[in-house]
């Protein structure tokens, strides 16, 4: 495996999904940072901004089993999970195993159910297995998970607890596209209307369980030298720091930050990452994670500007 193969797969997979999702280069590609970052995806946006599409095209690029669950607010845990229900033939206890149990999970509008049932991910996030009636059951290390929220209806959605955005290697914000590439959809879809769920149905797999595990193999052979894990240690406690957050980013942060960094520097086809490597996702992998204060929602600023404010202020190695 060398990172010519690699740079080889990741053209493939942005062609494949490029073909149903278009003008969201940037988000494809965060994406499969993620996904060679071994992290779970957060995808924010309006209705009708192709959340839900470009999770399945993503998926459906990948020779991977795919699951999803349409959230709700009267979905419970076990819905999720699963449950074990009695055999009365072999008088045992079967396990009745719930949509949890894939490579791939589209989370469909996460924060649309109750706490109790997004708590039911958390294990499944973290440790990549679950516990039932006692019992662990591994999801495999391929898992992993790509949630969506819409930020405007908030009738009856429960805003997701900062432990369960501390999960997420990435919060991406998708907005509307440009009128060029809105035109240019619109163009395919009158060309060749599709219906629900068939959009996907032609893309090609490119990568399987054993191409992922040599490709995130790579990954973690990428240099990270101990100045680029210093200036990650900065920005993430400069987080801490600022007047204007109120709750600032964990450890946990700083780790995701270098994991999404060494596959950043793979997918540019370098075996050692540089400070721009840092900028790039240090706003995706934060934004979720800190907690902005009374002065700056005073001041209606977002988190994306308090951050970019971190990044200008901390000087970057040379």
């Amino acid at each position: 495996m060398t990172l010519e193969v690699l740079r080889q797969r990741t053209d493939a997979l942005r062609t494949e999904i490029g073909r149903t999702v278009l003008g969201q280069d940037e988000v494809i590609d965060l994406l499969l940072v993620a996904l060679f970052a071994r992290g779970h995806v957060l995808l924010e946006g309006p209705p009708g901004t192709a959340k839900t599409l470009l999770a399945r095209s993503f998926s459906a690029a990948l020779a991977l089993d795919f699951g999803r669950i349409q959230f709700t607010p009267d979905l419970m845990p076990g819905d999720v999970l699963g449950t074990s229900i009695f055999n009365f033939q072999t008088n045992a206890f079967v396990l009745t195993k719930g949509p949890v149990f894939s490579q791939v999970l589209l989370a469909d509008e996460i924060n649309r159910a109750p706490p109790k049932t997004q708590a039911a991910l958390l294990q499944a996030m973290n440790e990549r297995m679950v516990s039932i009636d006692g019992t662990d059951h591994s999801l495999g290390s391929e898992f992993i998970v790509v949630a969506t929220q819409n930020p405007i209806e908030q009738q009856g959605t429960y805003p997701l607890p900062e432990a369960q955005l501390d999960r997420f290697l990435f919060k991406l914000v998708i907005d509307f596209p440009p009128e060029a590439i809105e035109m240019a959809i619109l163009r395919q879809h009158a060309a060749q209307p599709l219906e629900a769920g068939l959009e996907t149905a032609n893309l090609s797999k490119v990568l399987d369980a054993a191409a992922l595990a040599e490709t995130r193999s790579l990954v973690d052979g990428i240099i990270l030298k101990d100045d680029i894990l210093a200036y990650i240690l900065r920005l993430v406690r400069a987080t801490r720091e600022n007047s204007e957050i109120a709750y600032g980013a964990s450890t946990r942060a700083a780790d995701a930050l270098v994991s999404a960094t060494r596959a950043s520097a793979a997918l540019n086809g370098r075996d050692f990452a540089i400070p721009d490597d840092v900028k790039r996702l240090f706003t995706p992998a934060l934004r979720h994670r800190i907690v902005l204060g009374p002065a700056a929602e005073i001041e209606g600023r977002s988190s994306d500007q308090v951050l970019e404010n971190i990044l200008n202020q901390i000087e970057a190695p040379r």
